[in-house]
């Protein structure tokens, strides 16, 4: 059986009663965590976006106060972790700005562990690509923001 396309899937829920779409929601949320985290997300804190991802920075910090460093491969997975919930959140805000601000809390982060990055080569290309990723979304914003956070940019860098 394949899915249906959005397309189809749009024009089926456009002909149904408010009390059926909340059937159907309150089922899918049911099904899958990611589901209820994102139904959370669209209901209780897409109006707070700030707060929001203060919450998920807390988070992200815990992770990192978690890990252990007794070894490179340990440490690497709990970072691992920390960027996959980092990407999960990024996803659900579908936000630039928020993209940026999670990433570049991660990298803070990951250089103020004090982990050795240029001894990992795995760690150095990881913490690279984000700074990648961190750039191409700068570039996509207006100018002004742009700048503000280019500048947050550079004093990572640097």
């Amino acid at each position: 059986m394949t899915a249906a396309s959005i397309a189809e899937i749009k024009s089926v829920l456009k002909n149904q009663e408010p009390r059926e779409l909340a059937e159907l929601v309150l089922r899918l949320a049911r099904y899958k965590k990611d589901n209820k985290e994102l139904l959370s997300f669209l209901l209780f804190h897409e109006g707070d976006l700030a707060g929001y991802l203060r919450e998920v920075k807390e988070e992200m910090d815990e992770g990192f106060a978690d890990m252990n460093k007794s070894s490179v491969y340990l440490a690497k997975k709990t970072i691992r972790k920390v960027l996959r919930i980092a990407n999960k959140h990024i996803r659900y805000t579908g936000s630039k700005e928020a993209e940026i601000e999670l990433l570049l809390h991660f990298c803070l982060s990951l250089k103020g562990s004090k982990l050795p990055l240029n001894k990992s080569p795995v760690m150095l290309n990881l913490y690279n690509n984000q700074a990648k990723k961190i750039k191409a979304a700068i570039e996509s914003l207006h100018e002004d923001l742009q700048y503000e956070y280019a500048r947050e940019l550079e004093r990572l860098s640097g």
